[in-house]
């Protein structure tokens, strides 16, 4: 199945509007990560409810699960490569490293 949205040379990010997005631990087991991807959707769902209802504590609540599952995952907090590279997320990919290889995609 392709990718949705380009993914970095180096695995590390995917592109949306531009916009680099850090991916997934790929060190993470295939059940490990369905579990935490499970567990963020629950919490984005339940976020969406709270919101709804205007319950402004499950609403917090809710942002909490998803943070804490966005960081089991590597895609927020410390890195999860070891080269010592820096981390771009929510960077514009033209103003990255990675500007040459994302200016190629627009062809």
């Amino acid at each position: 199945m392709p990718e949705k949205h380009p993914v970095t040379p180096d695995g590390r990010y995917f592109v949306v509007r531009g916009r680099l997005w850090r991916r997934a631990d790929p060190a993470l087991g295939e059940a490990e990560r369905a579990a935490l991807t499970r567990e963020l959707m629950a919490g984005r769902r339940a976020k969406q409810q709270a919101m709804r209802q205007g319950d402004e504590a499950g609403r917090e609540a809710a942002r909490r699960r998803i943070d804490a599952a966005k960081h089991a995952l590597g895609e927020r907090g410390p890195v999860w490569w070891r080269d010592g590279a820096p981390d771009l997320n929510r960077h514009m990919a033209r103003n990255t490293p990675y500007a040459e290889w994302f200016a190629a995609l627009e062809g």
